[in-house]
């Protein structure tokens, strides 16, 4: 099943994160994305015309993780955006971050 028609499962806690190994896997599904240096977070950085259009699109980002439940670290300013995204209960990934990620794709 493509992770952008899933629907992100509340998270417990008590379950292991992604091995760097599976956290790549998926990775294949999102290739906009990146992993951080340690392999525990998802990043992306996206640009856009001016502040009104960045603004817009965190909005939307916004609306998105409500309907999921799973909420991304935002950062943006004139022009650009950048997304961080994690499972706060097993610091670091779970399938979850990557099904938001996949959904934030599709809103470009």
């Amino acid at each position: 099943m493509e992770l952008e028609s899933k629907k992100c499962v509340p998270c417990q806690g008590g379950i292991p994160p992604l091995t760097l190994g599976e956290a790549q896997n998926y990775l294949k599904e999102t290739p906009k994305w990146s992993l951080s240096e340690t392999g525990d977070r998802l990043r992306c950085s996206f640009t856009f015309d001016d502040f009104v259009a960045a603004l817009a699109f965190v909005n939307e980002v916004a609306r998105v993780a409500e309907d999921e439940g799973h909420h991304p670290e935002i950062t943006f300013g004139w022009g650009y955006a950048n997304i961080e995204i994690y499972t706060h209960k097993i610091q670091g990934l779970h399938e979850n971050d990557f099904i938001l990620a996949a959904k934030i794709d599709g809103l470009r």
